[in-house]
């Protein structure tokens, strides 16, 4: 794992790659942890929670997960690649883009990779952008691109 100052910009941004680095540990996405997402937020679509309907009706042929509960597990997907040290705190500073692109089927593994795009200073720390490419575990394509961006602050 590389381990770099968050102040260091030159450092970071000499990390700045178009290559995404080498895929973390698979996460399970079970119908459980589906449930869950959808008691925790309210979204009970039944492409979602309905096991026998989506058998019967979604093109996926069964459950997929949603979404945000996909990109809710960022923090475990993201981890590995890079150690920014040296700050008080990090805050995440939002998204620059968000693409959902394929989808994560009930009982799916998904992992991720990451990149670092660029790192800028801006006032009181430095502001990383860093892209997330995660999907399910032998997919070609990624279920979830995410250009994050987070404030390290000194």
């Amino acid at each position: 794992m590389e381990t770099i100052r968050f102040d260091d910009l030159e450092g970071l941004n000499a990390l700045a790659s178009d290559e995404f680095g080498e895929f973390g540990e698979p996460i399970e996405v079970s119908q459980e942890m589906i449930n869950e997402f959808a008691d925790l937020t309210g979204d009970h679509q039944w492409i979602h929670v309905d096991v026998e309907r989506c058998q019967r009706e979604s093109p996926f042929g069964g459950p997929i997960a949603h979404g945000f509960l996909t990109l809710s597990l960022v923090p475990r997907l993201a981890g590995g690649g890079l150690r920014v040290t040296g700050h008080t705190n990090a805050i995440n500073y939002g998204a620059e883009s968000l693409r959902f692109l394929a989808p994560v089927p009930a009982g799916s593994k998904v992992h991720g990779r990451t990149r670092v795009v660029r790192a800028e200073a801006k006032s009181g720390g430095t502001l990383v952008t860093s892209e997330l490419d995660a999907r399910v575990v032998g997919a070609e394509k990624p279920s979830i691109l995410y250009r994050l961006q987070v404030l390290y602050r000194g």
